[in-house]
C-alpha cells in the first residue's frame, strides 16, 4: 500500500498539532537505515523515529546505553536519504544532553546539521529541561519521552511499568506539563498505566504518542523490528506482531542454500 496523493504534504510539527485538534491518530515507527526509512514511509507512516533502540536491535546490546552520537548519526542520514514525506525524529543518545547543556547544544545542533532530520527527541523532564531549553533556543524542536525511559535503566533496574504509584504519577504529569511550557512539540509516553496517559494528553495541547500507554493518547508508536516480526524474543503485552518476517526469511534463506549446494542455482536462464 502506497500513500495517497493527498497526503504527500510533509508530515510538520505544526501538521501534527493539528492532528490532535481534529481527533486524527498520528502513527510512528522505528527506522534505522535508507531501505527500511523509505518503505516505512511510503507505507504513510506520519513519523519515523531513529531510535537508539537499534543499540538493542540493530548492535546486539542489551540496553540503549552503549550507542554513540556517530552510530545514531550515521543511521539518521541513511534514514532521511529514502524519506520524501514522514518526519524524521533523531534520539540523542544517553550521555549526549544529561548534565550539561552546552554539550548538550553541540550535539544536538551535530545532529541536525550532519544528518538534516527534522527534530531530536531527548528522555527525562526537570532534569533535563536546562538542556531542553537551551536545544529549543537554537529553534531545534524537541520531541520529549517520560514514563520508562530505556536509558535510565540501570536507575530503573527492570522494565516494568512505571508511575504506577502516585508519587511517580504525580511527577511525570508535572514533568510533562514542564515540557510543553518549554516548547516541545511532542511527548512519548512508555510504559505507563492507560489512565494516567490519557489523562496526560487531555491535559496537554501538544500531540502524546504512546508505547504501552493505552488508546487514549493522540498517537502509537512501536519499533519496526518487534512489529513486523524480525525480532521474537521480546513479546510485552503492548506488541502487536503484524507479520512474522523472521520465519519469511528462514525459510527463503533455507532455500537459497538448498538450491546453492544441488547445483539448481544458477540456472541456464540465470547466466550471461
Amino acid at each position: 500500500m502506497s500513500i495517497h496523493a493527498e497526503n504527500i504534504r510533509r508530515v510538520t510539527t505544526q501538521r501534527l498539532i493539528e492532528m490532535k485538534k481534529r481527533g486524527e491518530k498520528i502513527s510512528m515507527l522505528t527506522a534505522y537505515d535508507f531501505t527500511m526509512g523509505t518503505i516505512v514511509d511510503n507505507a504513510g507512516i506520519d513519523i519515523i523515529l531513529v531510535g537508539d533502540s537499534a543499540s538493542n536491535v540493530m548492535c546486539g546490546h542489551l540496553t540503549t546505553l552503549p550507542i554513540t552520537l556517530e552510530q545514531m548519526i550515521f543511521m539518521a542520514k541513511s534514514v532521511v536519504r529514502g524519506v520524501k514525506r514522514a518526519m524524521v525524529v533523531v534520539d540523542m543518545p544517553f550521555g549526549s544532553y544529561q548534565g550539561n547543556s552546552k554539550e548538550a547544544l553541540a550535539s544536538a545542533i551535530r545532529i541536525m546539521k550532519e544528518t538534516h532530520g527534522d527534530c531530536l527527541k531527548l528522555e527525562g523532564g526537570e532534569e533535563i529541561i536546562e538542556s531542553v531549553k537551551r536545544i529549543l533556543s537554537a529553534g531545534i524542536p524537541i520531541m520529549g519521552h517520560l514514563g520508562l525511559m530505556p536509558q535510565s535503566i540501570n536507575k530503573y533496574g527492570s522494565y516494568t511499568v512505571r508511575a504506577k504509584e502516585q508519587e511517580e504519577a504525580e511527577k511525570l504529569i508535572r514533568d510533562a506539563h514542564l515540557l510543553e511550557e518549554a516548547g516541545c512539540f511532542a511527548i512519548v509516553l512508555e510504559k505507563i498505566p492507560a489512565k494516567l496517559a490519557e489523562q496526560v494528553a487531555l491535559e496537554l495541547t501538544i500531540p502524546v504518542i504512546g508505547i504501552g500507554a493505552g488508546g487514549g493518547v493522540d498517537g502509537q508508536v512501536l519499533v519496526l523490528h518487534d512489529m513486523i516480526g524480525l525480532t521474537q524474543d521480546f513479546s510485552p503485552r503492548f506488541l502487536r506482531r503484524y507479520a512474522n518476517l523472521q520465519g519469511i526469511m528462514n525459510e527463503a534463506i533455507a532455500h537459497y542454500v538448498s538450491d546453492v549446494k544441488s547445483g539448481d542455482f544458477p540456472n541456464a536462464k540465470e547466466q550471461y
